[in-house]
């Protein structure tokens, strides 16, 4: 799939629902649990239960945390959260951790 910035994405294998805040202009295979994640509004495998899940891969998205593959340029925005982990190309994504603030001293 060829991601696009705004695309909301929903997971074949549970809850887990994301839209795309950065992306690079390359095809990338996105994941949750170990299955294919389809466009939410669009064509595709119905969203929430229909695909298998990877055991080792069900370590679950939270709510309203970021998740990127800074070598990719990909940034995910969690909109629903759900038990399995989101990946891009069989890498799970790691949470991106906030910026510090500057010292207001």
């Amino acid at each position: 799939m060829r991601p696009r910035v705004g695309q909301m994405l929903a997971s074949t294998v549970d809850t887990t629902a994301v839209i795309v805040v950065r992306c690079p202009e390359q095809e990338l295979e996105i994941t949750c649990g170990g299955a294919a994640m389809a466009e939410a509004n669009g064509p595709g495998p119905a969203a929430t239960g229909t695909a298998d899940p990877d055991p080792g891969l069900m370590g679950g998205s939270l709510l309203g945390k970021r998740y990127a593959a800074e070598d990719l340029g990909l940034e995910l925005l969690c909109t629903k959260q759900g038990q399995g982990t989101l990946a891009v190309n069989g890498v799970p994504m790691p949470m991106k951790s906030a910026k510090p603030l500057p010292a207001s001293d």
